[in-house]
Order: structure tokens, then sequence, then C-alpha cells
């Protein structure tokens, strides 16, 4: 389903002109159209019919960006977006319906409702790592909510913010969604601009800057960050699938994941075996060399494989360790005997590196991470109901995994978002539909009766009837 090639034009030429731009998508929110739910569910459609009629075009991109292979390419940014879409066509007609509460005695006669309305023209900033799935899921959640939006992909995954740019435009209603290429020139630019709502994905530096931006306009935003999300496996855990799933969890996309496990603290005696059991998840998963198969990705560019061989060095490699920069190849690896001061320990990995820390117990974890920010996602493996009661009572987080790793991203009901320095504001099914939506109060009261009761002059027995009733 395409577009005229004189909209794409327009699309393209107003592209150049960030300012007239944005100033086209306010006309037409305000036009009202983009209100119908005939239009929102006909823009959602257009979005999976992009994913799947271009699904090859996609693959390759995500494979000349990041070596991404097909499968994981498809379930990790494509299908996941498919079922973003799916989950908000089902459900869009009772998110949008009104919402009655109470009203108190007070008020009455009269019924109150919770309205959602669109807030308007939204800016979703996209990081590089899932280059689609996040320009697009919360473009679903902006479109479902009824509102016009500016995708401004990352300029480091090249071929695949080529791809939505020119795709976007043929599926979508131009004047209601448009992309913007570009840098960082292009992004100040775009933050110069007066927005509804900006949602912006990637690290806590650019989201500094990208709330500085946002205050000027009192603009509200969403910050999802990244952080190093901890994994506690106790010794009463199955060592075996806790192995394979942080593994898992860690190497795919190269380790290129803002929930991946960042570090292992396991308690002590488990070390030994829990390594090993990553080493064969790694060998079962990768194969002997995990260079030549075509289920491992690769780094996104020059810059991130000598900054990850850097990190190498706080420690020793016990899996993998070798670097191939030509390549853009980091192995998939496990560092053992940490120094307490090394950056691996103190930056944000986001790369296949996974340091294992053994500490006393699960108190000494506990205390470990609570002496840290607050983590993006923190995993649990343990065998005991009471451990990990503990762990969810006493730790913060915007989300946890108990005895896996990074699945609650794939649940629509879960909303996804930080705390702290990890973000805030989160997104995914219903939550994504609220985060681009005003909830408006509305009171309707009939204009009989009308009792004395409520207005002045005041004496003892209204004094007494509204201290009642209040």
């Amino acid at each position: 389903m395409t577009t005229t090639t004189t909209a794409a034009a327009q699309t393209a030429e107003a592209a150049l002109d960030i300012p007239a731009l944005v100033a086209r998508l306010r006309a037409t929110f305000e036009s009202g159209r983009t209100r119908s739910l005939d239009w929102r569910r006909e823009q959602l459609e257009r979005v999976k019919a992009m994913l799947v009629e271009r699904e090859s075009d996609l693959l390759g991109a995500l494979k000349a960006d990041l070596g991404k292979p097909p499968t994981e390419a498809w379930a990790t940014d494509i299908g996941f977006v498919i079922s973003e879409v799916d989950h908000a066509r089902r459900h869009l007609a009772r998110w949008a319906r009104p919402e009655r509460v109470w009203a108190p005695m007070v008020t009455r006669p009269a019924s109150a409702r919770i309205v959602r309305e669109p807030v308007g023209v939204a800016l979703v900033i996209a990081p590089w790592n899932y280059p689609i799935q996040l320009l697009l899921s919360p473009l679903v959640g902006a479109l479902a909510a009824g509102n016009c939006v500016v995708g401004k992909p990352s300029e480091i995954a090249p071929a695949t913010s080529a791809a939505l740019a020119e795709l976007i435009p043929q599926y979508l209603d131009p004047d209601a969604v448009a992309v913007v290429e570009g840098g960082v020139p292009e992004t100040q630019a775009l933050l110069a601009e007066r927005f509804d709502y900006i949602f912006y994905t990637g690290n806590g530096r650019v989201a500094r800057v990208v709330m500085e931006a946002a205050a000027k306009h009192l603009t509200p935003v969403t910050l999802e960050l990244v952080g190093k999300s901890p994994v506690i496996v106790d010794a009463d855990a199955d060592l075996a699938v806790a192995g394979r799933r942080v593994a898992w969890g860690k190497y795919l996309n190269a380790g290129q994941t803002c929930i991946a496990p960042d570090y292992v603290l396991v308690t002590k005696g488990a070390e030994d075996a829990f390594v090993e059991q990553v080493r064969r998840a790694v060998f079962d998963f990768y194969g002997a060399d995990p260079k030549a198969s075509p289920d491992y990705g690769r780094i996104v560019n020059d810059h991130h494989v000598h900054r990850l061989a850097g990190l190498l060095e706080g420690g020793r490699p016990t899996v993998g360790g070798t670097v191939d920069e030509d390549t853009r190849y980091v192995a998939p690896t496990v560092l053992q005997e940490v120094r307490h001061d090394a950056p691996v320990l103190q930056d944000e990995i986001f790369g296949p590196i996974l340091p294992v820390l053994p500490v006393d117990d699960v108190d000494a974890a506990i205390a470990h991470i609570n002496e840290r920010d607050k983590p993006l996602a923190l995993y649990v493996f343990t065998g005991s109901h009471a451990t990990r009661d503990r762990v969810l009572a006493e730790t913060s987080s915007g989300g946890v995994g108990v005895n896996a790793t990074m699945y609650h991203v794939a649940v629509p009901g879960l909303p996804f978002g930080g705390v702290g320095p990890s973000g805030m504001g989160a997104y995914h099914g219903r939550a994504s539909f609220d985060t681009f939506s005003h909830k408006k109060s509305v009171l309707r009261k009939p204009p009989k009766p009308d009792p004395a009761l409520a207005y002045p002059p005041y004496n003892e027995k209204k004094d007494r009837l509204i201290r009642r009733f209040l």
C-alpha cells in the first residue's frame, strides 16, 4: 500500500525545512483527521504492511548495520513491532473509550469521566541497536493514540535509517508521519521546535540534552535509557538453565541491548560451575568458533569495537576474549577476577562482555545493587521463593526477570521503562497508548437541580451539611 509520488516528494522537500515540516504536521493534527479510530487503525495496518511486504529490505539493512542474523533480526525488530501493532489494533476501541469514575455526593447529580485525547505532534528519537523496533514501537503507540509523529532514526545505523526514511512515506500518511535523517545538527534542529511530546531512547548524556530542550517548551518526555543491569545467581539455582538464559540474553545482538545482563553476582561456591554452563551455552549457540557462526552479530562500528577491546583489560577472559577490529567482531566473553575499579564495572558495557563477580551471599548481592544507580532491568536466578521475594522487595529497578532474562519486554501488558538514571516513563501495549495520550477530566452536570446549599451566604445549617457530604 503506497501513497502517490507527489506526496512522497512533498515529504522529502519538507524534510529539508524542519520548521515547515513540523508546521505541516501540526496543521494536519489541528484538522482533526488523526482523531478518528478509523484513521488510527488504517495507519497501524500500514505499519504492519510495510514490515511484511518489505521484510527483505529491512532485514538486509539490519544485516548491513549490525550483522544481525535473519531470524534474530526478524524476531527482535520486525516481529516484535508486528506483535505491538496487532495488540494495539485488538484493544484500541477499549483503550480509547471514556473511563467512568465515581462522583462524590457533593457533586451530584453528575457524571465524571476520563477522556483520553491525543497530545498532538510527537517526536520519537531512536537509537541504533534495535533501529526498527525502537523507532516503530513508540510510533505504534503514538499513532494508536491519534497523534502526528516525526521519527528520527539513528545515523549510526545508516542502512536502516535510509530504509525507514524511504519506506515510511510510502506506507503512512505523509502529512501526519515524517522521518528526518541525519546526525547531531538535525537532532538539534528538531529539538529547537515545539513538540507536544518527546520520546527518546539512548544514553543518559544525550537524555540531559533532550530534557533541557524540552524544558524550554514545557514538553513532557519519556526517556528510555540504559545502565548496568545486574544478574543475581544463587547457588541453589538450576545453574544449567541460568547459564543458558544469561548467555542468550547477553550475547543476543552481540550484547548491544539495553536490558542485556551487564554483570553477574554469583554466590559463594557456584562461580566456576556457572561459568562452565555459560561456556557450554556459547558452544551450543555458536559452535567452537562464534566468528564463523551465521547466528552471531557484529558490533555497530569501529569506535565501539575499540571501546569494548579496552574493557577487556579489566579482568581475565575465561570464555572468549578475542577481537577482530577489521570485521567488527568481539567474541562472546566471560571476565573473571575483575578489578573493582575496572571501567568494565563502571561504564555501560553494551557489548558481549560478561563480568562474573563472586559474592558471599544474596545479602551481599542486594547491597552491591543498592549501592549503585537503579538499573533498567534486574535478573535473579534462584530455586527459593524466599530469595526471589527478598530481591523483589529490597531492590528497585525498571523491570525484573525471575529465572529469565529479557523476556519481560515481550509482554505487552507489562509497562517497559526505567527508574531514576535508567529512565522515566514507560511504554508497550496500553502503556504506549497512555504515554501519547492526555487524560482529560470531564464532569457533566445538569442545570437542574441547583440547590442554594452550594452558594454563599453560608450559615450553620449549610456548614453542617457541607461538612457531612463533602
